[in-house]
């Protein structure tokens, strides 16, 4: 029977684990929503940069890729796509040379590995405001008011805040702030996992 997407988040979930238990401040996240949830990445690794993970097993299509791809390259410093055989060759004309690439296989009933195609590398194309959505208002006002360019916007809208940020606020600041705030909302989703110097 061919993998699923639940058996294959919870191999790529162990394998991450054990990839970055050596890195501080770590967090893996499921579904992180993008352009307010219009599109979400299976799963993101949240630390010194922000990498998405995509999954698409042989049970997927790949109908929605191109519009994920389009929003995912507006955010992610580096991306992956974790696709069976069934996908990868026309996947490849799908997303952008800088993706990373894992085959997924399935070896025996209890055994799931992924196998590098090719490594991410980063994304040439970050657009402040996409990453700036990934904020809530009030997160977005915060940071308005240190970078001291809030007066006159706290009333405005979200998007308001968002484009006034990228006027006023360099883009390795806005990435760094924007870390940040993921990792400082400890409970607003459960699947939200840090990792310790321990794992």
């Amino acid at each position: 029977m061919p993998m699923g997407d639940k058996e294959i988040r919870t191999a790529l979930k162990h394998l991450l684990k054990k990839q970055y238990q050596d890195v501080p401040n770590t967090f893996i996240l499921d579904e992180l929503g993008i352009g307010h949830g219009q599109v979400r990445v299976d799963l993101a690794v949240v630390n010194g940069a922000l990498h998405g993970y995509e999954l698409k097993s042989d049970k997927d299509t790949l109908y929605r890729l191109p519009e994920q791809a389009k929003a995912y390259n507006l955010v992610f410093d580096r991306m992956t796509l974790i696709a069976g055989k069934k996908h990868v060759y026309e996947a490849i004309k799908i997303i952008p040379d800088w993706w990373g690439i894992k085959i997924v296989e399935s070896c025996s009933e209890n055994e799931i590995k992924f196998h590098n195609i090719r490594r991410a590398s980063n994304n040439p194309h970050l657009d402040a405001v996409s990453i700036l959505e990934l904020l809530w208002k009030e997160e977005a006002l915060g940071f308005l008011e240190e970078l001291d360019s809030a007066k006159g916007f706290r009333s405005k809208k979200r998007s308001e805040i968002y484009n006034r940020i990228a006027k006023v606020g360099s883009l390795k600041k806005i990435r760094n702030e924007v870390r940040d705030q993921l990792r400082l909302r400890p409970n607003w989703r459960a699947e939200l996992q840090p990792m310790l110097n321990d794992g």
